[in-house]
């Protein structure tokens, strides 16, 4: 009998959640359901928008945290990244740039799928795409 999956939430670690929490709830829209402690200042939290979650997980304890992020860690996750279907990406990118986010304008690729990518506070990967028309 097959294993029947459904769904993937992957889990990150992130450097400060108040920023983590500003890309993914205020930026892209995704709602904090679920989080631990149960403030702002959370060390997890589950996040879920139109099917999809993604967890994010303090990488510090807070009384832990160095003054800044480590650079290499977030140049490790150059190769991470999440590909998130989005249909109007010419809209996306406009609504991006109206909230200040350093966003390039949506690209072909050449294997046919329109693409707009971007960077978390912590160095992964958003790709925001769609098949070219």
């Amino acid at each position: 009998m097959e294993i029947q999956l459904e769904g993937l939430c992957p889990l990150i670690q992130v450097f400060d959640m108040r920023a983590s929490l500003g890309f993914y709830r205020d930026v892209l829209g995704f709602q904090v359901t679920q989080r631990a402690p149960d403030t702002e200042d959370c060390e997890w939290c589950l996040l879920c928008r139109n099917g999809m979650e993604i967890m994010l997980n303090a990488q510090y304890e807070r009384d832990e945290r160095p003054g800044r992020r480590d650079t290499a860690r977030a140049t490790a996750h150059g190769d991470t990244a999440f590909y998130v279907g989005c249909r109007d990406l010419d809209a996306a990118y406009l609504r991006l740039c109206a909230q200040g986010v350093s966003v390039d304008a949506p690209v072909v690729t050449h294997y046919g799928t329109k693409q707009l990518m971007l960077r978390d506070p912590d160095g992964y990967g958003v790709c925001l795409q769609w098949r070219a028309a």
